[in-house]
């Protein structure tokens, strides 16, 4: 018998609504300007979520738009049995068409930057990188292409690695992040 507390399993019913992949969009923020993230306790019946994630007065979020299937979130639950290491490394990759110079400064500057993020997916469901600790780059690529037909473009891939899955946000917290994005 395990010391360990027990925790209550309650099942997963199989889900009939439709479900795609792929991202729309993502926030970012400096992960010093966040002052304060509510996350509620949850109840018998309902997960916990991030009910109100409040800026600095001086700080604001930041967008990132791309195309449509150039860009995903992988989240991946990490366990050693025999050291009991138990983490998810979560990692957003984006991709951005075309190589010009501003987009070559943001990456430069996310891939400097601790940051926190907040990921639309194509579900409109949104997950929040940084909660236990800051998100930082983990690698990063700029391609010319080869051939006519061949992508030209910066990738940056942002890492979180956390306690647990990210937690999502509740809709009325997601609407207040994405308030200024035009």
């Amino acid at each position: 018998m395990s010391n360990c507390a027990s925790v209550a399993l309650k099942g997963i019913p199989r889900d009939c609504a439709s479900s795609v992949g792929g991202i729309n969009r993502v926030a970012i923020a400096n992960y010093a300007d966040i002052q304060t993230v509510t996350l509620s306790t949850g109840s018998a019946d309902t997960a916990a979520e991030i009910t109100q994630i409040e800026l600095k007065p001086e700080a604001k979020w930041n967008f990132y738009h791309f195309r449509k299937g150039s860009s995903n979130l992988t989240e991946t639950l990490n366990i050693d049995q025999a050291t009991g290491l138990n983490y998810v490394s979560s990692e957003l990759v984006m991709t951005f068409a075309r190589m010009e110079s501003a987009k070559r400064a943001e990456i430069s500057a996310l891939a400097l930057n601790e940051i926190v993020v907040v990921v639309e997916d194509s579900n409109k469901q949104y997950h929040y990188l940084g909660y236990s600790e800051p998100v930082a780059a983990s690698a990063g690529t700029g391609q010319t292409g080869q051939a006519k037909g061949d992508a030209n473009n910066y990738s940056i891939t942002l890492q979180d690695d956390s306690e647990t899955f990210p937690y999502f946000l509740s809709s009325e917290c997601a609407s207040t992040v994405f308030a200024t994005d035009n």
